[in-house]
């Protein structure tokens, strides 16, 4: 034993004093100038749909933001100087644009600060409330939308560690803020001394819980959750100042007024709390408070849980929600099946509701055979779209019903969850009075805005559909020379609305146009960021698999390029799963969209000669149960395709092929890499790599490692490592908190590559997480990856 021990130490030190840091890297700088573009800004429409938010933002702030210091606390990540979760985005400027009169707002901001997310419309549209970031806190403030005039509401630091820190209420004069408590004191420091070991323990029960990240670890974390988290309910009335107390500081979770605003529905977290599962899981109550603040009735009474089967849900009530059109009326579900969605039984939930003062037993709505998915409200009371999802098909069926007969189910929508040639899209929805909402309608006619997915790519459209008989009418469609998408309703009824236009040479612009006019009125004029990729062509291919499924990839081709010219190939994809080929092979995306690069997007290869395969389809068909047994040869299929489709038509050197994905997209990567000789590098980014350290499942995966050996085997490329024999290049954020994508993942690829002697690169990002976000961070991965395929994705006959 003492030697393993050795060899361990021995090989650990070998592998440390390899790693180091020469700085960040830098791309050329024509690549750098297009990351450092500002990118257009959030749009967000009023209340009135006569005006919209355009909120400039930063997505990508320096490291000196990244490195900030944070806690990992119950699975969030706190800046515990503003007492709120860690910025990962910087807000710049605000201005409301009032579309209907031609007139620009810019919004003063207070001095020396930086909103701290996307502001919120009043119901009346007047006002727009908003946090700002000052050194110690985060401040509430309010702004006149016609002036923009901006105040401070005094006395107040908002808490957004465990939800929203603020909500509007119904007249627009007062907001309900979850403030930090008034003389809460300094944070707990570190005991440094336990008053005992960590002790978990376990008889019968099963617990097959994700592989979570960020958890509490300890005592201290514990008092430090509680001291972060907990907030004071306050209403402030923004035109007096005034502050109302409503009951005492705690761990609240969630807080809605009924429509009446005469009650309260208020989910708090309490201890015991867990070392094994996120906040949201911890021992908890849902109470039903007056409107004084007064607990009049507890709902829910949860211990902590985590024993829910793997797919499954929480006994028990769950989904509490105030119903439409009521004053005070309450309706949730509870799972007739102990939440298990493989025990086999008639009806797998039960919808109850409870009117005010909850004093009755709930009344028993309706039981759904499959699992309760949600109720959409209609304009008239009593009558809602029902939707419940089949597991072992994968599909949804939803149900015109009225809640004063609930045993009459009409079949409104009934398709695969995957079927997007016949998706009729989302709702769009009206605001009523009591801050309900409910289905945009004229008489039985619904509207639903869809992507609009056919064979030939996406073409957005506007339809209206009819609840009662299903008959559709289509009443926009975006051209087909151009991409335009249906954005929101404009002004009273449904006449007018804003559409998001844009094409391959038309930089993504908003305009006001509508049913009964031709003409389109620009309220936008952004303009092109990086006009030196204009002459970037872009085309849907469609090619087959053997086993007869259907894949398609949005191809790209570098400015100035030459038919007949050979390019080296960058692939990039990600996993999909589907029941059945036909789904499967549906075209998805649009080859009429503006070309943006932003980030580290690898579509950044056009600019350095390269063609590029994005989303490239690799479905995973079969059961889904069992789809995973033939995970690898159907992935190894799909690439070969893309590859022998694109080689066929003369455009690419199948010798110099490249390919790549994040996350699923990484693990897939490295098993081509593995079990196929068709690549001549791959690029890995923040990946899972050995299935046995996910043993409860992994993303749709449905048996558990103890049932399913052989797979967690076979699929994991940390198996297979000694096959790995083209260079593979792998990074990963140093914090990523992403269940199942631990760091050490890649780490351990690295090092099993390394050991049976293959050729790899390991990248650790410091302070990123899953996706990356630090300017350097991406400017680094882009080199590196230029670096890497120009490497061995250039030369001739590079590839093994």
């Amino acid at each position: 034993m003492k030697y393993f021990l050795l060899f361990v130490l021995v090989f650990g030190l070998v592998f440390h004093s390899f790693g180091q840091s020469n700085g960040y890297k830098r791309p050329p700088a024509d690549v750098v100038k297009i990351v450092e573009t500002p990118p257009t800004p959030f749009v967000g429409i009023s209340p009135n749909k006569d005006a919209m938010m355009l909120v400039d933002y930063n997505p990508d702030p320096g490291i000196a933001t990244m490195a900030q210091p944070f806690l990992k606390l119950g699975g969030i990540r706190i800046n515990p100087d503003l007492n709120a979760k860690q910025r990962i985005t910087e807000y710049t400027n605000i201005t409301i644009q009032w579309f209907l009169e031609n007139k620009n707002v810019p919004v003063q901001l207070p001095a020396g600060t930086k909103p701290s997310g996307i502001p919120s419309w009043s119901p009346d549209g007047k006002n727009i409330a908003f946090g700002a970031d000052i050194g110690n806190g985060v401040e509430l403030w309010v702004a006149d939308t016609r002036t923009g005039k901006s105040k401070k509401m005094e006395g107040i630091l908002l808490n957004e560690v465990l939800m929203s820190p603020y909500s509007w209420m119904e007249d627009s004069e007062r907001l309900i803020v979850r403030a930090i408590p008034a003389g809460r004191g300094e944070a707990p420091k570190e005991n440094g001394v336990p008053t005992g070991p960590v002790i978990e323990e376990t008889a019968g029960k099963q617990s097959k819980m994700m592989t979570f990240q960020d958890l509490l670890k300890n005592e201290d974390d514990e008092r430090l959750f509680e001291y972060y988290g907990t907030s004071q309910p306050i209403l402030v009335n923004i035109k007096t100042g005034e502050q109302k107390k409503l009951g005492t500081p705690a761990l609240y979770a969630s807080m809605t007024f009924s429509p009446d605003e005469a009650y309260l529905l208020v989910s708090k977290i309490r201890r015991p709390f867990s070392y094994r599962v996120p906040f949201n899981n911890f021992s908890r109550t849902t109470e039903i408070w007056d409107a004084t603040g007064r607990n009049i009735k507890t709902i829910i009474d949860l211990p902590v849980t985590d024993e829910i089967p793997p797919q499954g849900v929480v006994t028990g009530p769950r989904g509490l929600t105030w119903q439409m059109q009521y004053p005070a009326r309450l309706v949730w579900t509870e799972a007739l099946d102990g939440g298990d969605p493989k025990r086999e039984v008639d009806f797998r939930d039960q919808v109850y509701t409870l009117n005010a003062p909850f004093t009755d037993i709930p009344k028993e709505l309706i039981k759904t055979q499959h699992r309760f998915s949600g109720f959409n409200w209609t304009a008239t009371r009593d009558i809602a779209l029902m939707t419940e999802y089949d597991r072992d098909r994968r599909w949804n069926t939803t149900f015109l019903v009225n809640l004063n007969n609930p045993n009459t189910l009409d079949t409104f929508i009934d398709l695969s969850v995957n079927d997007d040639y016949n998706d009729p899209g989302n709702p769009l929805y009206d605001r009523i009075a009591g801050n309900d909402y409910v289905l945009a309608q004229d008489g039985d006619w619904a509207y639903y805005t869809t992507s609009g997915a056919s064979p030939e790519g996406n073409f957005p459209r506007l339809d209206k559909i009819n609840l009662r008989t299903g008959e559709k009418q289509t009443l926009w469609e975006s051209p087909k020379e151009s991409y335009s998408q249906f954005i929101s309703f404009a002004g009273p009824g449904h006449d007018q609305f804003i559409i998001r236009r844009e094409s391959n040479t038309e930089v993504p612009n908003f305009f006001l146009t509508g049913l009964h006019v031709k003409k389109e009125n620009q309220l936008t004029a952004f303009t092109d960021p990086a006009p030196q990729l204009t002459g970037i062509e872009k085309r849907i291919v469609k090619y087959n698999r053997p086993d007869g499924v259907p894949l398609s990839g949005t191809l790209m081709l570098p400015p100035g390029y030459k038919e007949g010219d050979k390019l080296p190939l960058f692939i990039w994809a990600y996993p999909l799963e589907y029941s059945d080929k036909g789904t499967a092979g549906q075209v998805r995306g649009s080859d009429n969209t503006f070309t943006f690069l932003r980030g580290d997007n690898p579509a950044f290869f056009l600019t350095q000669g390269y063609a590029v395969l994005m989303n490239a389809t690799i479905p995973i068909v079969g059961d889904p149960e069992t789809m995973n047994n033939t995970f690898i040869e159907q992935a190894v299929s799909s690439g070969k395709a893309a590859i022998d489709y694109l080689d066929s038509l003369g455009i690419i050197d199948r010798n110099r092929v490249g390919v790549g994905g994040h996350s699923y997209g990484a693990f897939m990567t490295a098993n081509l890499l593995a079990h196929s000789d068709d690549y001549a590098y791959g690029i890995a980014r923040s990946g899972a790599y050995n299935r046995t350290l996910t043993p409860f499942g992994f993303q749709s995966e449905r048996r558990s490692f103890w049932e399913a050996q052989d797979i967690y085997m076979n699929v994991s490329p940390f198996t297979h490592a000694n096959k790995i024999n083209e260079p593979l290049l792998i990074i990963h954020g140093s914090e990523d908190n992403n269940p199942g994508t631990h760091t050490m993942q890649s780490e351990r690829l690295y090092q099993a590559i390394k050991g049976n002697g293959g050729t790899a690169r390991l990248v650790l990002l410091p302070h990123e997480s899953h996706g990356y976000r630090a300017k350097e961070s991406l400017l680094h991965v882009l080199a590196e990856m230029f670096e890497w395929a120009d490497k061995y994705g250039k030369g001739e006959a590079v590839r093994p």
